[in-house]
């Protein structure tokens, strides 16, 4: 049904700009304003681009890149603070692979639940 991977959000200190994907207007607004937040807030402390993505089976994955040549790129920070928010944004990160897999994969939420 979808491509690959389909971006859900990204984030760039070189244009200073956040995108949100089109096609996940209907999350609620506290999510998407959580969702800008820490995107703008990783790319202003270790620079380069953030984006969160989804991958064919509906799993969130956080990618991070840089300019070539990007002298002020924090590589190590970025890895370390991808490491602390998929810590302390889990329960997010869960809820947004559960809305990804119900309405972009159709997957049928109670085959979690046994029932």
């Amino acid at each position: 049904m979808f491509q690959d991977k389909m971006v859900l959000c990204a984030s760039s200190a070189y244009e200073k700009k956040f995108y949100l994907n089109e096609n996940f207007d209907g999350l609620p607004q506290h999510v998407k304003d959580e969702l800008k937040i820490m995107c703008v807030l990783f790319t202003e402390d270790v620079g380069g681009v953030l984006s969160l993505e989804f991958d064919e089976n509906g799993n969130l994955e956080l990618n991070t890149s840089a300019d070539e040549g990007d002298l002020l790129y924090d590589e190590i920070g970025s890895v370390l603070k991808i490491k602390q928010m998929q810590q302390e944004k889990q329960e997010l990160f869960e809820s947004l692979e559960t809305y990804y897999k119900v309405f972009f994969l159709g997957e049928d939420l109670e085959d979690d639940n046994g029932d």
